[in-house]
């Protein structure tokens, strides 16, 4: 009876020792950027279409009322079709190239498409991807709101958050719908 009473208790803080692991690691798995990034608030929202085409709708969030390049902000994109991730890390390799211009030199290429290729998911409609920019630091990716990848690279953040912000994007009107400048067409 002693032994039944001694395994019982033994039992019993396992059972609380586990309990608590999984009430730290639950609480872990559903921390999100935003507590990265206190009092940050929706500074702009639009769409990317193609061809008429909804791909993801875009919403930037930031404590400055004018995010720039120069302070931390996040960038939410909600997809509205599927896209592999092999494609979002093409396009994201290409738009990287053509802002920085020929300079980029391939094995720093390489090793960005090795990040963003860990950092991304095969996308579904309704799934969002965000990237929380870090100035001087790198930048982090969370999928659905969980950490994905952390991005020690301050020029690649620079690089990759450059496709929506940088004046030269290929979408000016999102850009400008991004940063408040203009309210985004319904």
């Amino acid at each position: 009876m002693v032994a039944l009473g001694w395994l019982l208790k033994r039992g019993a803080r396992k059972v609380s020792s586990l309990s608590l692991v999984l009430s730290l690691s639950t609480a872990a798995a559903l921390a999100d950027w935003r507590e990265d990034l206190p009092g940050a608030r929706a500074v702009g929202t639009g769409q990317f279409k193609w061809f008429g085409f909804s791909i993801y709708e875009a919403r930037l969030w930031s404590p400055n009322a004018r995010p720039t390049l120069d302070n931390p902000f996040a960038l939410e994109l909600t997809y509205r079709r599927e896209i592999k991730r092999g494609d979002l890390v093409e396009v994201s390799l290409e738009e990287m190239r053509r802002l920085g211009g020929e300079g980029l030199p391939r094995d720093r290429l390489a090793r960005w498409a090795h990040e963003m290729h860990e950092a991304f998911v095969d996308v579904v409609p309704g799934q969002s991807i965000t990237g929380l920019y870090m100035p001087g630091q790198g930048c982090r990716f969370y999928v659905n709101g969980r950490l994905s990848r952390e991005v020690a690279d301050p020029d690649f953040a620079r690089a990759f958050f450059a496709i929506w912000l940088d004046p030269r994007t290929r979408n000016p009107e999102l850009r400008r719908q991004l940063l408040g400048l203009e309210v985004a067409a319904e």
